[in-house]
């Protein structure tokens, strides 16, 4: 575990910096999305009344983390309003809208996981820098699904899951935290070696003794994933989720909740179907025809969420598909 795996995990920080667009001394290793994120939320050092902003639609994790430090330590949790449907000048307005003198922290979703829909992170970490603000931005279903440059985004905090659509074992996360604030942010557990700790203190070694062999998965998945060319896995996915919404509008009351006119369109999308409950839709696509799909809810909107990976055969939409029709003709029977 020391001498080998342990050991190789600087190359692998390295691999990881060159899709990320970084440097590898910015890079910390940890389990999730999750994770990472927390390590910020939690680290980011705030007073009372300080503002942060979130949205009803960043992953409900990321919200409750930072509810807990609003009850805890008295910092102001401000909820920006948009719709998930409304263009990037409406999103970018919202958030400058609601920044005031007091606000420190903006978090970010860079995609929706409920919709797919991809938000404008360049544009807002630029509002968020022009006002003296750090930016924490949830990269879990961009990364390798889609080409993210930390280095153009430029926000303060990047956190991603490399298990998703990188293909890594599960258990593996990546947070990317920028130079300049590394060394005033708390890590999420007390280090085990004593400062100067730079990046290390954010990485895996403070759980004490963890699953090592899950991350020598990492470098892997990076090697086959640059064999692809995670331009063409973008193109692969956006080219999926075009094919299946496009033989599926005329199923009686088909209704899209994700952008489909746009180059930032991947593999995540919502749909629902007039006046049929979600619920029964996933458990009868599911229990009848095997097609896994995930009913997901949030702010009144109630659908269906597809995910097609790139190994995924439009022959298996077809399949899909059909069974969407049947399960809506025989629903509105």
């Amino acid at each position: 575990m020391w001498s080998t795996l342990d050991a190789a995990l600087p190359g692998t920080k390295r691999e990881l910096a060159a899709v990320a667009d970084r440097s590898a001394d910015e890079i910390a290793l940890n389990r999730n999305s999750s994770e990472g994120l927390s390590t910020a939320i939690f680290g980011i050092p705030l007073s009372a009344d300080d503002e942060v902003l979130i949205s009803a639609w960043d992953y409900p994790s990321v919200r409750a983390a930072w509810l807990q430090r609003q009850r805890r330590e008295g910092i102001k949790v401000v909820t920006v309003d948009f719709d998930v449907m409304d263009d990037n000048d409406i999103v970018v307005k919202a958030y400058e809208q609601a920044i005031s003198s007091r606000t420190r922290v903006m978090q970010l979703t860079h995609m929706l996981h409920w919709t797919g829909r991809v938000l404008p992170v360049k544009r807002l970490c630029s509002l968020a820098r022009t006002n003296d603000v750090i930016t924490v931005v949830d990269g879990a279903q961009t990364f390798a699904q889609m080409p993210v440059s930390f280095r153009e985004t430029d926000c303060d905090f990047f956190a991603t899951s490399l298990h998703k659509w990188l293909g890594a074992p599960v258990g593996n996360g990546m947070l990317i935290v920028k130079q300049s604030r590394i060394d005033e942010t708390w890590p999420l557990l007390a280090p085990f070696d004593p400062p100067p700790l730079r990046i290390d203190k954010f990485d895996h070694w403070n759980l004490g003794t963890c699953n090592s062999a899950v991350q020598a998965g990492i470098a892997p998945a990076i090697r086959f994933r640059e064999e692809i060319g995670t331009n063409n896995v973008h193109a692969r996915l956006r080219e999926l989720t075009r094919y299946w919404t496009t033989i599926a509008r005329d199923v009686r009351g088909f209704r899209l909740h994700t952008p489909m006119d746009t180059n930032d369109l991947a593999a995540v999308s919502l749909f629902s179907i007039d006046g049929m409950d979600a619920r029964k839709i996933e458990a009868e696509l599911r229990n009848t025809w095997q097609v896994h799909v995930k009913r997901r809810s949030v702010q009144g909107l109630d659908g269906i969420r597809v995910s097609p990976h790139i190994y995924m055969q439009k022959s298996e939409l077809d399949v899909f598909v059909e069974a969407l029709r049947q399960v809506v003709k025989l629903g509105s029977a």
